[in-house]
């Protein structure tokens, strides 16, 4: 599925959260979204999966724009993980997963066969099957978020729209997430605040500051000194991993703080 992004902007009282944003994702591509608190990446992936209306602009999925649809048929071909996943009610693992089916089911059909056999699939892929009868207010934040995960690979998207998926995760769950998505051959559009997970994960890398956009290309392209410091505030060092070559930052605290007290100890 092909995603395009035409000069989306976002006002909300008065507050202009996206300026004219521009982007373009190839069917399969992964584009990371990157950026300081408030730059724009949740608000982007919002209007999406279409929790906000753009104030002016088109988001397009496969050329069709996404206004034009009903909500049901965009939720067929685009699964959301967001970060306000907050329930009171204490449904069970199993039937949090089963509601991946929703936008495919009529009145109170029941699932088939085979959606309970996805449903079990996306639960040992996420490693959450033995929770399948615990509720969900008894779980951590990991293991809710890796139930919620299962959720929307149960929905069989084209596109997935990732907001921060590794909050929560373990190490480990967080290489096995990022792994997947490099493997599932979807379309995906993903937030990440850890840039060098963003770096190994993402074909390109989406530069977003104050609700613009800064810089697109490769994490290679991107992922220079000059940007990091403009957008972010900090002067790494960058070294490419042994084995893939993708660029690593590295970053020293003391001369983070020294760069700090002294702007023009900032210069590269």
């Amino acid at each position: 599925m092909h995603l395009d992004l035409e000069a989306v902007s976002v006002e909300i009282a008065g507050a202009t959260l996206l300026r004219a944003l521009d982007l373009s994702v190839g069917s399969g591509e992964i584009l990371g979204l990157v950026g300081p608190n408030g730059s724009g990446k949740s608000t982007a992936l919002r209007c999406i999966y279409r929790a906000l209306r753009p104030t002016t602009g088109v988001v397009r999925l496969d050329g069709t724009d996404v206004g034009t649809q009903p909500l049901r048929t965009t939720a067929r071909s685009v699964a959301a993980l967001t970060q306000e996943n907050h329930t009171e009610l204490d449904f069970t693992v199993a039937e949090v997963v089963a509601l991946g089916r929703f936008p495919h089911l009529r009145g109170n059909q029941q699932l088939s066969d085979r959606e309970r056999d996805l449903c079990r699939a996306a639960m040992a892929r996420t490693e959450v099957s033995h929770l399948a009868d615990r509720g969900m207010l008894s779980l951590s934040g990991g293991e809710r978020q890796r139930v919620l995960i299962a959720r929307a690979l149960v929905q069989e998207p084209q596109l997935l729209v990732l907001d921060e998926p590794t909050n929560h995760l373990d190490v480990h769950h967080q290489v096995q997430l990022l792994s997947f998505l490099r493997e599932c051959g979807l379309t995906v559009v993903v937030a990440l605040h850890d840039l060098n997970l963003a770096a190994s994960t993402c074909d390109r890398l989406a530069v977003l500051r104050q609700g613009g956009l800064v810089a697109t290309g490769t994490p290679a392209d991107v992922l220079e000194p000059g940007l990091i410091r403009q957008v972010f505030g900090v002067a790494p060092s960058i070294v490419a991993h042994p084995r893939t070559g993708v660029p690593q930052l590295l970053f020293d605290l003391d001369a983070t703080r020294h760069h700090q007290n002294d702007p023009e100890g900032m210069s590269l």
